[in-house]
């Protein structure tokens, strides 16, 4: 009995003493066995020695983890640590362990879990197997054979706090003696961080041919991977609901949906759309008189308003990215929009320059070229505000950023686009000799 009870002490010992070269030994321990250990150390000794598990090791320590003694460890625990380990878990799991915290604690947590849809964070697979440089290629294949998992194409290494060290495929353990270390085999990893936009790593894997991509955070500890098919499928499903939500059609429409379930979700923007069409076009109205005068107005009229609409657009499709990366947030607006506004300005004076020059040997009224510039400039300048403040006040109130901000915006850039030109014209036709 005395020599079980000095044993014991002399592990405890060693696992205060070592948290990081205990979490090695314990990642091949049974789980009963490491719960045990756990529940026997002081709480710091038992968070360090948690966070230098694998991840393979914490996602089942986690799951079986009893509720006291999970509030025990992690209530005092930095939500950036207890995010990093709770994300090994599955989605129900989540759920329930956070639960289980502090509301404030929780939410924090939870923010921290939730990365935007387009970005390396919402695609990746956290629940992963790790790897230390002294492990042999036995220990690595004992563990794969137990998994049986065939999805696995190489193996990443890392150190005793997470940092990714490298990679080793699969084929490569195969032919290498079972008593070679990993250290020995691993070769530089590929890695991406966790906010890079789902594009740019569309782009790595057709350039590099990866069939998984290790996910990183900014001291580099590895956080997750992300999988050929669960890229594609996702990139598919993003790409299929924006163009659905920008345009008025429902995200969950789908092309064999029942006729009476698509008009449903497009019949009220289409009304939408209407009224904003006849908001325009009585801006026409108002300046009938004018037209009637000078009928090559009524030439030019789509030519401003579609160089202001395309401003918009760019506008619009930047601060949307924005805000889905998280990049930027409501309380960035001014910013976004002052930017938004110079670049509206710088444009619009190149593209006025060229116009004006158009219209005064097409109509041979300088006048008129004056008029068109002045109002091609006024147009992109406020295309350029409404394409960065539509998303982020959709944001505000709730809303996605995506729906149908494109319907607003092209009324918003038809209206300031006829007004400007057509007024410009009406105040200033008779000083510029035009009417």
């Amino acid at each position: 009995m005395d020599t079980v009870i000095i044993k014991e002490q002399l592990v405890s010992q060693y696992i205060q003493r070592f948290p990081e070269e205990a979490a090695i030994t314990l990642n091949k321990v049974k789980t009963e066995e490491l719960l045990d250990y756990l529940h026997k150390q002081p709480v710091h000794v038992a968070q360090e020695v948690l966070l230098h598990l694998n991840p393979e090791s914490v996602s089942r320590v986690l799951d079986d983890m009893e509720d006291p003694l999970f509030i025990v460890l992690f209530d005092p625990m930095n939500p950036y640590d207890a995010a990093k380990l709770i994300s090994r878990l599955s989605e129900s799991s989540v759920t329930k362990k956070l639960s289980l915290l502090d509301e404030k604690k929780s939410e924090k947590i939870d923010e921290m879990l939730s990365y935007p849809t387009e970005s390396a964070g919402n695609l990746m697979d956290t629940r992963i197997i790790t790897f230390h440089p002294k492990e042999t290629v036995n220990d690595v294949l004992t563990k794969l054979r137990t998994l049986g998992d065939r999805r696995i194409v190489s193996i990443y290494i890392t150190d005793t706090s997470g940092q990714l060290l490298g990679t080793v495929f699969i084929q490569t353990l195969a032919v290498s003696k079972t008593e070679t270390t990993l250290e020995k085999l691993m070769e530089p990893a590929p890695s991406v961080q966790v906010m890079t936009p789902s594009d740019e790593i569309i782009e790595l894997f057709e350039a590099g041919k990866f069939f998984n991509l290790p996910v990183v955070d900014l001291n580099n500890n590895l956080l997750g991977i992300i999988r050929n098919d669960r890229l594609i499928a996702a990139t598919q499903m993003d790409a299929r609901e924006d163009v659905l939500a920008m345009f008025g059609a429902g995200r969950e429409e789908r092309a064999l949906s029942s006729p009476w379930f698509a008009v449903k979700k497009r019949l009220p923007w289409l009304h939408i759309n209407l009224v904003t069409a006849f908001l325009a076009a009585s801006i026409v109205g108002i300046f009938e008189d004018t037209i009637a005068q000078v009928t090559v107005l009524a030439v030019f009229l789509p030519v401003v308003a579609g160089q202001s609409g395309n401003t918009g657009s760019q506008a619009l499709a930047v601060t949307m990215r924005g805000l889905a990366l998280r990049e930027i947030q409501t309380r960035h607006w001014w910013k976004v929009a002052r930017k938004e506004v110079a670049v509206g300005f710088f444009n619009g004076v190149a593209v006025a320059l060229t116009t004006s020059a158009i219209v005064f040997i097409w109509a041979s009224s300088f006048g008129l070229a004056v008029v068109i510039a002045t109002s091609m400039i006024l147009s992109m300048v406020i295309a350029g505000f409404s394409g960065a403040v539509i998303p982020i006040i959709l944001k505000a109130f709730g809303q996605d950023p995506a729906q149908s901000s494109a319907i607003v915006l092209t009324t918003v850039t038809d209206i300031v686009g006829f007004l400007s030109f057509l007024g410009l014209t009406t105040l200033l036709g008779s000083a510029l000799g035009i009417l």
